[in-house]
């Protein structure tokens, strides 16, 4: 008997988490509509169009090699510990 309540607590929450992993489109209710046009936009964005980043939020990864080892610059914010 106590096996089985254990069980059962323990399976419950995870019933209860695995539920909140719903993957469907967004899309707005009915009978609401979405916030204003931001300003300098005359269009209303459609949901899909909200939800692309812009292409300065995806900034490029700079990959710059080494080809030889260099001496560091001096930086200002390398402080000692206050005493």
């Amino acid at each position: 008997m106590r096996k089985t309540a254990a069980l059962i607590l323990l399976l419950a929450p995870l019933a209860a988490l695995a539920g909140c992993g719903q993957r469907a489109a967004l899309a707005v209710k009915q009978g609401e509509q979405l916030p204003p046009a931001p300003f300098g936009r005359a269009v209303q964005p459609k949901p899909a169009e909200l939800l692309t980043p812009p292409t300065l939020a995806i900034p490029e990864r700079s990959v710059e090699l080494r080809t030889r080892s260099e001496t560091r610059g001096d930086d200002p914010y390398d402080l000692p510990p206050p005493e």
